[in-house]
């Protein structure tokens, strides 16, 4: 049997999953953050797999989004993108400082993953926190300054009246190589990452992750602490493949 439990810790909403037997006991967790305009309860599908093989999975809502939603128009919701990837890395660390509190964490078996802005939020993480043990980026990019560059060019060209200034961009590519993963790979510290990517995808570039992995794959003394999976004919959507792949390769290195 599994639980599904929805629960408010230091006011953020999520839900926390586990096997009903063990649900009070240490066990190893995945916290995993959605994507853009997506919400928790999405992903209750990779957290019933995860907790079937024994795994607590914590579902948090970010920042504007689900519980957390806003009366705010999607352009302004664009616009703080990369405000609400920053939340995320402290909703992260608070959720962490939580589970040891309470007893939920099995030694270190803590890992992070996410999807399209969950993903760049979890290589984002990697740069913050050492406690991550293992990792899984699906379709995110782990080049956020680049990213940031690409998106910021696609939002210009749409609206001629972009309401940001020259210096204000620079002031945010700034901020945001500061967790820029492709800028600082040594943080990887050999720490067990996947990557799941469609070929197709018109959202987030496919070249990002798969040329970091190209990029940082000598740094691995073990080759198989670092997967890149890609499907050729996938766009922008997690695919069901890519959901057991992950969690088979997460149960083998978490």
């Amino acid at each position: 049997m599994i639980v599904v439990n929805k629960e408010y810790w230091n006011h953020l909403p999520l839900l926390h999953i586990a096997p009903a037997p063990k649900k009070d006991q240490p066990l190893p967790v995945l916290t995993y953050m959605h994507g853009f305009t997506s919400a928790k309860e999405y992903n209750l599908p990779i957290a019933y797999l995860l907790a079937e093989k024994g795994y607590r999975v914590i579902l948090p809502d970010s920042l504007y989004h689900g519980e957390r939603e806003e009366d705010l128009s999607q352009g302004v919701l664009e616009m703080r993108f990369f405000d609400i990837i920053k939340q995320n890395l402290d909703d992260i660390e608070m959720i962490y400082q939580e589970l040891v509190a309470k007893g939920l964490l099995e030694g270190n078996r803590f890992g992070l993953a996410g999807t399209s802005m969950g993903g760049m939020t979890t290589a984002a993480a990697l740069t913050q926190f050492s406690w991550i043990k293992t990792a899984g980026v699906l379709m995110g990019s782990p080049k956020l300054t680049q990213y940031a560059e690409y998106r910021i060019a696609l939002m210009k060209e749409h609206k001629p009246d972009f309401p940001v200034s020259d210096e204000e961009v620079q002031n945010l590519l700034e901020e945001i190589k500061e967790i820029d993963l492709s800028l600082q790979a040594e943080k990887l510290f050999g720490r067990p990452l996947f990557f799941w990517h469609g070929k197709q995808d018109t959202v987030v570039p496919f070249d990002h992750s798969y040329s970091f992995y190209e990029e940082v794959i000598h740094l691995y003394k073990n080759p198989e602490n670092i997967a890149f999976l890609k499907q050729l004919d996938s766009g922008h959507k997690v695919s069901r493949f890519a959901t057991m792949e992950f969690v088979n390769w997460l149960e083998y290195q978490l």
